[in-house]
């Protein structure tokens, strides 16, 4: 019998991505597109931007939508008449929510007055995620950070006095001159402020950055791999302790408050990807707009701003399956692999399922398979096992 398509090809996607890569400076870390806000052309993007979610729907026609990100760059340094355009054109051209609906915007705290946190619930907003990354104000400054923990604490205040409370921070370990002091420090207080949900990341030194220049010169004061491992399982146990659910590799929610948007990647499922340099997937082929702020707005007058597409073989869906469906602590699901791919997972994957299983870095489930408790600490050497593993036969 020949083997089903998956399902989600058929579907009208249902969440949204929509890139803003304003900043108010350029964190030595960061390697996302983003750039520097004065003398940008923000209206003219937003306008751009509105252009590529008509040509969008008209290509690809939305359902209802449950999920809708804005990330960055720093979304919130939009003004408050200019949050408003975004929001109405976002509401414009994708009208059908589902009741429970997950909007999330990034901010960074020093960002968020009461005025524009205010005009982002109105638009619809209704999760905001604070990129804090420490408590600490000299390690603030040392990634280059703007921002010192008083801001975090005003954001906060008046993010609640708008009537957002589906509220999360973003912290960092691994940082440069960072102790696991100073992280059971930042964990501590991050827990203090009782929040739904915490995104807790380690630091990767990525190409182009501040950072990577310095680390190349050997210049770049990292915690040795020995501290780092200790803080990742210090982080991990203190969560737990404190109630929430490790769902995801670098994630913790309270029970119910998971990021629903994140979940959409991390199972692979389609997903609209709007504004420069943003990345989609919907029916098996992915793209990537133009990355630069000016040439996105000059290919979106003329059509869908993209700057590569590609057709993502079945091979190539199965893999990205298993890698992005591992970060999750339920791990993957033979059902919803079947319901997919009309083929049972461990027919597909055999020996890279054995060798895992084998090694005690993965556990078989009553429905698949998921990261062991030692598997979430080398989580990367396990992804790495389905990399290739069906192109290259």
């Amino acid at each position: 019998m020949a083997a089903e398509m998956p399902k989600l090809i058929n579907n009208a996607p249902e969440a949204v991505y929509i890139h803003i890569p304003f900043c108010t400076n350029k964190c030595f870390y960061c390697d996302f597109n983003s750039y520097v806000l004065k003398d940008q052309p923000v209206m003219k993007y937003l306008e751009a931007l509105e252009r590529e979610m008509e040509y969008t729907v008209k290509k690809t026609p939305p359902g209802k939508i449950k999920t809708i990100f804005v990330g960055g760059g720093t979304p919130t340094v939009l003004k408050p008449d200019e949050m408003d355009y975004f929001l109405r054109s976002v509401r414009t051209y994708f009208p059908d929510w589902a009741d429970d609906i997950e909007f999330s915007m990034e901010a960074n705290p020093g960002t968020t007055d009461l005025e524009k946190l205010s005009v982002m619930k109105e638009g619809g907003v209704n999760r905001v995620s604070f990129g804090v990354q420490a408590f600490q104000n000299e390690l603030l400054t040392g990634i280059g950070r703007i921002h010192n923990t008083d801001d975090v604490y005003r954001s906060l205040e008046n993010a609640r006095k708008a009537g957002l409370t589906n509220l999360s921070i973003d912290l960092m370990f691994g940082l440069p001159n960072q102790t696991v002091d100073m992280l059971s420090e930042s964990v501590n207080r991050a827990l203090e402020l009782d929040l739904p949900h915490y995104s807790i990341y380690g630091l990767k030194v990525e190409e182009n950055t501040l950072f990577h220049t310095l680390f190349q010169k050997n210049q770049l004061p990292l915690p040795d791999e020995d501290h780092e491992l200790e803080m990742y399982k210090h982080l991990m146990q203190r969560m737990k302790d404190a109630g929430y659910i490790q769902y995801e590799i670098s994630n913790f929610a309270k029970p119910g408050m998971q990021s629903r948007h994140n979940m959409t990647y991390w199972r692979n499922e389609d997903y609209y990807g709007l504004g420069a340099g943003a990345h989609g997937y919907v029916g098996r082929e992915r793209h990537m707009n133009v990355k630069g702020v000016n040439p996105y707005i000059e290919k979106a007058e003329q059509g869908l701003p993209r700057l590569e597409t590609a057709q993502i073989t079945r091979e190539e869906a199965m893999e990205d399956f298993m890698m992005v469906g591992l970060r999750m602590l339920d791990g993957v699901s033979s059902s919803r692999f079947e319901a997919q791919f009309g083929e049972k997972i461990e027919d597909i994957f055999a020996g890279p399922l054995h060798k895992m299983v084998h090694a005690g870095l993965l556990d078989a489930t009553g429905d698949g398979y998921r990261l062991s408790s030692q598997g979430v600490l080398y989580g990367n050497e396990v992804f790495a096992e389905f990399i290739g593993a069906l192109t290259v036969k």
